[in-house]
């Protein structure tokens, strides 16, 4: 078993405490949380132990995992890798692109794992059609959440947005081309809602809304491809997979077949790809925990959560330029 150490006891640090604690791929050591009231507070409600120092976690231990606010992923992370410890690190990765380049430098140099927490390609929706999503051309998502004041402190790209855009990173294999976005500011001082347009060298294009004051939660992704369409709702973790082929020489009366222009056939039909539920943050915790031990890239590279990062400044940067 991994000896494992979290920094940062907030909402979700407590959820990966409970998680590395139950699971059978780690010994869960202790955490640090600079907020002494809050760190206590957790100890004597759970039973964890409370480091007040925090070199001192990291040097007991074998993996580091980092859910601390963004504004300081970087200084956690790097005091973790110069000490040659494994690290496990919430999105988005770092505050900066700089930041995310500097610590793969390191992690390179020091030769050890890392894995950015891009939960949702842990969803098992998604994972139950992941490998069905083959040369999209036309991608669409959703992304609302009710108002939440936890979060505000970075742009809705940052918070939400960057879920959908490491996914789509993920299933398209071609270079972003261009990328058009506006969001606006509703409530707090950084966007509340955006759209962003990114068009990929390989034609592709996918349109992103994210929005953290709406009525209702939605989280569904639409994946539009040759002789395919597929649907998935991250939140009810549910999927629809629609595909066509050519129409047979004598259709079935409950066949679905559609005639194009051209006059060609083609019948519809519909899949129901097995769901497999599961913790989602277990899941990427676990097999973090797979890579380490057998030496294997992790699923979530440092180099992918860099790359979303990118992306998404470059969404938050197209603000700027309306």
């Amino acid at each position: 078993m991994l000896k494992a150490g979290v920094l940062g006891a907030g909402h979700l640090g407590k959820i990966h405490l409970r998680l590395l604690n139950e699971s059978q791929h780690y010994e869960l050591v202790g955490f640090y949380d600079p907020d002494e009231i809050n760190a206590k507070k957790v100890a004597d409600e759970f039973g964890y132990k409370h480091f007040d120092n925090i070199n001192a976690l990291i040097d007991a231990v074998d993996m580091v995992d980092i859910v601390t606010p963004t504004l300081s992923h970087y200084d956690c992370a790097k005091k973790a890798i110069e000490k040659g410890k494994h690290i496990f690190i919430e999105k988005p990765v770092t505050n900066t692109l700089e930041e995310a380049e500097e610590l793969i430098k390191l992690k390179n140099k020091k030769g050890i794992k890392a894995q950015v927490g891009h939960v949702e390609r842990f969803n098992p929706a998604f994972l139950a059609v992941k490998d069905e999503i083959a040369d999209p051309m036309f991608i669409e998502t959703h992304r609302l959440a009710e108002f939440n004041p936890r979060g505000t402190d970075v742009p809705v790209v940052l918070d939400l947005m960057i879920h959908d855009i490491d996914a789509i990173l993920s299933v398209v294999n071609a270079d972003v081309k261009e990328i058009n976005a506006s969001g606006v500011s509703v409530i707090s001082d950084s966007p509340d809602i955006a759209n962003a347009r990114i068009a990929f060298e390989n034609g592709c294009v996918a349109n992103l809304t994210a929005s953290r004051i709406s009525l209702k939660n939605m989280r569904k992704s639409r994946f539009f491809q040759r002789d395919a369409y597929i649907s998935v709702d991250f939140l009810e973790k549910k999927v629809e997979v629609v595909k066509m082929k050519d129409a047979p020489e004598n259709p079935g009366d409950f066949d679905m077949i559609l005639q194009n222009a051209e006059g060609e056939k083609k019948q519809i039909y519909f899949e129901n790809p097995d769901i497999r539920p599961n913790n989602a943050i277990m899941q990427e915790l676990e097999t973090f925990a797979v890579a380490i031990q057998d030496n294997t890239e992790p699923i979530v590279t440092l180099e992918q959560g860099a790359n979303a990062l990118r992306v998404a400044l470059q969404v938050i940067n197209s603000f700027n330029r309306e």
